[in-house]
């Protein structure tokens, strides 16, 4: 019986109770196939690789994802949980909020639709493509061997299109909503721990912001980019004793965030950023203030404004907004920088573990491969933490490029290097065919096996 090795097993024993005995066994080559597979992430590449390509009973392996009884909620939370406890066991858990697009093509794809491609698309170019949109949350955590903040997914909703939505008879939900009660799911995993989400512009609804604002026990902190020109006011003044009719929302009309850049008279502070999007340390200005952002016929929100200027003018002014009103400036901007891991995440899941490479066709199984090879990017983060934290440190070099640290790339080389030595092929111990071949070759073998994409 093909298992994986003893320390991964390890790893995965909280997710042990989510799946019936006779079920295990099939996710376990199916992972240990996804990580093998170099290319296309199907059912079919992950048995062949692990020796099953003649089975009779293959379509057990294909039942796991479009038929079997498993929730991909509960995969989630134990998932979360895993990541916490190994990575931020205190302080706030800072989680990214983004849509990615999965190119699909089909009749079949039933919730398909077209959309922005924010892949091929450019500012001076703007391209649509086929295919199924995906709210992910990412955990922001600072991974010690790695050097950096990695955007890890833990839980990744569809959010299908307006025209499915029609033909099924249900009410089309934004991404804004879906990602509210992604949120609101979060804080009910973890009711007693400070929620910090940051998202990009797309997610600046006054909708949102105030239903994050109510969430129970806590409320959720979010912060996100707000335009130039929105309608920002005082906050409503105290009632008069005996007064009538309904209590104001708002006060006097600001200045526009614009007009507040230009002014002379506006107090600018330095702040510094560790990581300004890759780039090392960098020194902008920030100037902030709260205010009540507000539209008709929607919610007021008290938020916390930041203004973020270059001295050296090399992007123009910005500005963020926070829902705490007690939030630090320059940390309210060290958060929203950590968003751009969001990014290199989603470049490196297609790059290496095959994302919009898979073919299944029924609605079930699409529902969860998609999120099943994301999270399988913070899966096998976690297995390779397990080598690095001994002191196992596996950095492909070269003559021509000194890397300093490991990359998702090497991460993922060193769990396929334990799979392959643990012998994961294997029925039995015993093989009565050996063939010499010099330990040089085998190792360079190895080695472009594992970094295959």
């Amino acid at each position: 019986m093909r298992t994986l090795p003893t320390t991964m097993l390890h790893l995965l024993k909280p997710f042990v109770p989510l799946f019936s005995r006779r079920l295990w066994p099939h996710v376990q080559v199916l992972l240990a196939g996804a990580i093998l597979a170099p290319g296309k992430r199907t059912v079919s590449a992950a048995l062949r690789l692990m020796g099953l390509g003649q089975t009779e009973h293959f379509q057990r392996y294909h039942r796991v994802l479009n038929r079997a009884v498993w929730s991909g909620r509960e995969v989630s939370h134990v998932l979360l949980g895993v990541l916490v406890r190994t990575f931020v066991p205190s302080g706030p858990l800072v989680i990214g909020v983004d849509e990615t697009l999965e190119r699909r093509w089909g009749k079949k794809i039933a919730a398909k639709g077209i959309y922005r491609d924010p892949v091929r698309s450019t500012q001076e170019r703007f391209v649509k493509s086929s295919g199924l949109r995906w709210v992910c949350l990412m955990l922001l955590v600072p991974v010690p061997w790695a050097g950096r903040v990695w955007a890890l997914p833990f839980l990744s909703v569809l959010a299908p299109s307006e025209r499915y939505a029609a033909q099924h008879g249900k009410q089309h939900k934004k991404i804004t909503d879906w990602a509210r009660q992604a949120l609101l799911l979060v804080r009910r995993w973890w009711p007693e721990r400070e929620i910090v989400a940051v998202a990009d512009s797309a997610y600046a609804s006054l909708r949102l912001l105030a239903s994050c604002r109510r969430f129970l026990p806590k409320p959720v902190t979010f912060i996100t980019r707000l335009r130039l020109d929105a309608a920002l006011y005082d906050p409503a003044p105290p009632r008069r004793a005996g007064q009538l009719g309904r209590p104001r929302l708002k006060g006097e009309r600001l200045p526009n965030l614009s007009v507040v850049a230009e002014d002379p008279g506006t107090a600018w502070a330095a702040a510094t950023v560790d990581d300004w999007y890759g780039c090392g340390e960098r020194t902008v200005e920030v100037a902030s203030a709260t205010a009540v952002w507000y539209s008709t016929g929607l919610p007021t929100v008290p938020i916390r404004w930041v203004l973020v200027r270059d001295p050296q003018g090399a992007f123009a002014t910005q500005a963020l907004l926070c829902t705490d009103l007690g939030a630090d400036p320059e940390q309210i901007l060290r958060w929203f920088v950590l968003r751009w891991q969001i990014e290199t995440t989603f470049q490196e899941a297609r790059r290496h573990l095959g994302i919009e490479t898979q073919r299944q066709w029924s609605e079930m199984a699409i529902r969860r491969t998609t999120p099943a090879l994301l999270g399988l990017f913070s899966l096998v983060t976690l297995l390779a933490h397990q080598r690095m934290v001994r002191s196992i440190r596996a950095v492909r070099r070269a003559a021509w490029y000194r890397k300093p640290c490991p990359t998702f790339s090497d991460a993922i080389a060193l769990v396929r290097k334990e799979l392959w030595a643990q012998g994961t092929f294997r029925d039995s111990p015993w093989e009565p065919d050996t063939v010499k071949v010099p330990r040089a070759f085998v190792e360079h073998l190895t080695e472009t096996l594992c970094y295959a994409a």
